[in-house]
């Protein structure tokens, strides 16, 4: 996917009726994945941005990263789930996640406990090696739980998604997830430990751009479950 301007980012997020956020106090940050349009399983294809306003210049500061907001495909054969692996409804959510341990192993941004996010889960497995088609593979529902936002291996570059996702938003390379972390860390000082995350397609980055489907935010918060995506 070719890189975007943050400004285009921001753009494609006011288009939508998001917010951005913009507090000159610092460390006001916006969390963004940026989902393909060509979505090949099993790469991090995807890309997850950091943007925030520096207190001092008054200038945005960004950050872009490799990533996948698409189930793996090992995760994707193996789930046995009811409706097929999840994957992430485009949509702004607001104050969502926060810093938690992923799995109990390690802190991440993790999705708070008691609220569910919409996902679109894939019931047609077998044609997931070929191809991701929203429709008419795809079935909407409102129980995504667990949708975190992680790394895959502890060190280095993952080759493949794998089993590293069923449903959460994961960074191909340690070194980004942990400089991500880095300013998560900042703005929870700052900020108190609660994050929004926004997702959008690569085609609403391009003027006049559709996108793919999009929650509504009536079906944002709600239920409680236990992590599962």
């Amino acid at each position: 996917m070719h890189r975007p301007e943050i400004s285009a980012v921001h753009a494609a997020m006011l288009a939508k009726g998001y917010v951005v956020f913009d507090n000159p106090k610092g460390y006001d940050i916006n969390i963004v994945g940026i989902r393909a349009t060509q979505r090949v399983p099993d790469v991090f294809d995807d890309l997850l941005t950091v943007s925030w306003v520096d207190r001092v210049t008054g200038e945005w500061v960004s950050h872009m990263w490799n990533a996948t907001t698409d189930c793996g495909l090992l995760a994707a054969e193996q789930s046995t789930i009811e409706g097929g692996p999840a994957f992430l409804a485009p949509g702004q959510y607001r104050s969502s996640h926060m810093i938690r341990k992923h799995q109990g192993k390690y802190d991440a941004v993790c999705q708070k406990w008691g609220m569910n996010l919409p996902v679109f889960r894939l019931g047609n497995v077998e044609d997931y090696g070929k191809t991701v088609d929203w429709k008419p593979s795809f079935t909407w529902f409102g129980n995504g739980t667990g949708i975190n936002i992680h790394r895959a291996r502890e060190q280095g570059v993952t080759p493949r998604v794998a089993n590293w996702s069923a449903g959460c938003q994961v960074f191909e390379h340690a070194a980004d997830f942990e400089a991500f972390m880095g300013i998560c860390r900042a703005a929870k000082n700052i900020w108190g430990n609660s994050f929004t995350y926004t997702l959008i397609d690569e085609a609403d980055l391009e003027p006049g751009g559709l996108g793919g489907m999009t929650a509504d935010e009536d079906d944002v918060d709600g239920g409680t479950g236990p992590e599962t995506d």
